[in-house]
């Protein structure tokens, strides 16, 4: 399966780090210092579980150079989709997936006008992952699971196509009949960890264990459940207490990205967060007070502090 890697930090480079090792002919599509690693010295990830190292990989910045592809991972940070959707354009076939694992849940609408419907099958994954330096992906915990499918629900042979090659590669995947429904479940989750830990700047340890976060907490996850159900997807009323008790399992240390880029003074992908909750729900009529005091909190440090 001939793959591209649009965006090969954290996730684009451990998926496709995994999906090259199981014999997938994969080529990144990366920029500066990583993208002169990768071509010197190849990738590897660092996990608890184990140590991948591949001495050689496909790298490059120009993404039509790559040519006909079977399938895009498409892994950018939100605010560059419509300029990265564009620069791997031509490589998209009348066959070619287009798999976006970016956050949020306007993250295919967003892309839909530039590589078409036909193009694009649902997905999220489910890691904690970064550059720990130039060439070199960092798995942090356990937790690793890859969820995808077609948005009509059939099991196309693409996307089995697409998990064999997952599993060759060590990747706990799995294709979803409802990938929607899988989609806003992960953002009712990816919303609360990143408004709570960014608004407190404190790990999740904390804000689970103080009554009153915890409580804002469980606050901002039932309003995007009750924003997604007016949309349509069947989510369990009752998913925001079911996604706190998953969130009591997790290390205590544990932060959302946007917790890093906001410490680091890097762009924050708050608009499609807790400011995506807020407009997804104006345009049905359902409002969503936490989260909206949570995008005015943060709104300052949106755009990332100035060079």
């Amino acid at each position: 399966m001939r793959i591209a890697v649009m965006g090969s930090g954290g996730l684009g480079g451990f998926y496709g780090g995994r999906l090259a090792k199981g014999g997938a002919d994969v080529v990144f599509v990366a920029r500066g210092a990583h993208l002169a690693a990768l071509k010197a010295n190849g990738l590897s990830i660092e996990s608890p579980e184990e140590t991948v190292t591949l001495p050689k990989v496909q790298a490059t910045d120009d993404p039509a150079s790559i040519g006909p592809v079977d399938l895009v991972l498409f892994t950018v940070k939100l605010w560059d989709t419509e300029a990265a959707a564009r620069a791997v354009a031509p490589i998209v076939g009348p066959e070619t997936a287009v798999v976006s694992l970016q956050n949020g849940v306007q993250k295919d609408d967003m892309l839909r006008p530039i590589v078409g419907s036909a193009a694009l099958m649902g997905a999220i994954a489910q890691i904690s992952t970064t550059i720990a330096r130039p060439g070199v992906i960092a798995q942090t915990g356990t937790m690793q699971r890859l969820v995808f499918g077609e948005f009509d629900g059939t099991r196309s042979a693409r996307a089995e196509a697409f998990l064999a090659a997952c599993l060759a590669g060590g990747i706990k995947a799995e294709i979803a009949t409802d990938i929607a429904r899988e989609i806003w479940q992960k953002f009712v989750f990816l919303v609360g960890l990143s408004a709570l830990t960014c608004a407190t700047r404190c790990t999740i340890g904390p804000v689970r264990d103080n009554p009153h976060t915890r409580a804002m907490l469980l606050g901002v996850m039932a309003e995007v459940v009750a924003v997604g159900r007016a949309h349509g997807v069947a989510i369990p009323n009752d998913f925001a207490a079911d996604r706190l008790g998953f969130i009591d399992t997790l290390p205590a240390g544990m932060v959302a990205s946007m917790f890093h880029d906001l410490a680091a003074g890097r762009r924050l992908e708050l608009p499609w967060l807790s400011g995506g909750v807020v407009d997804l729900g104006a345009a049905v009529g359902v409002p969503a007070p936490l989260n909206q005091a949570i995008r005015d909190v943060l709104i300052l440090h949106a755009d990332g502090r100035p060079a």
